[in-house]
């Protein structure tokens, strides 16, 4: 089964059935300290999972900080949330850990999901690389998401797109990953690509 067939693989419900919302699973993706779990606790129904742990002075060596000096915590597994988008269809959100020494989990976080947001820092869009790369290369549709730090963006949205290298069929948008509203559009447009993919 393709990513994005879970999207049609229902077929109609019994007359006077109440069926569950289709559960629908998205990652939320990008570098170290990018907006991630920030974005999950904004947009989820429920107490967001996390899995953060104290940045250690060796992790602090290790982890560039330069732009983040704030952040005293990081992901270390994932992140987990979940948005009811109507009364037919529940996303699952599952946030990748940001630094690359934990990508040995992403095959499995990423596993069944119809799309994916990769967030980016405009101030460091080099920690992005792997994400875009990752999602290209499984061919699971994404869309970007330039996280206004500070409520502004360092670059225009073309020069993001350029400077990432993605095509054109990859949304690139500006979101505040603070703002639940911000938030739910940016998903909604992966969601829209999904289901664009499944209707080809």
């Amino acid at each position: 089964m393709t990513p994005t067939e879970p999207l049609l693989a229902r077929g109609p419900a019994a007359p006077g059935a109440v069926r569950p919302p289709l559960p629908v699973k998205m990652v939320i993706a990008g570098g170290f300290g990018v907006g991630k779990t920030t974005a999950v606790g904004a947009i989820s129904e429920i107490e967001p999972l996390t899995t953060e742990a104290s940045i250690t002075e060796v992790a602090a060596g290790v982890d560039d900080l330069t732009h983040t000096p704030r952040k005293t915590t990081t992901t270390v597994a994932m992140d987990f949330g979940c948005l009811t988008i109507d009364p037919t269809l529940k996303l699952y959100l599952f946030g990748t850990p940001g630094q690359e020494r934990f990508g040995f989990m992403w095959d499995d976080i990423v596993e069944g999901a119809v799309g994916g947001l990769v967030i980016v820092d405009t101030r460091r869009l080099d920690d992005c690389y792997a994400a875009v790369d990752y999602f290209e290369h499984k061919g699971i549709p994404f869309a970007v998401a330039v996280n206004a730090f500070d409520g502004r963006v360092e670059h225009s949205l073309e020069e993001v797109r350029w400077a990432l290298d993605v095509s054109d069929g990859v949304p690139v948008v500006v979101f505040d990953a603070r703002e639940r509203g911000s938030v739910r559009d940016a998903l909604l447009v992966v969601l829209e690509l999904a289901l664009a993919r499944t209707e080809r």
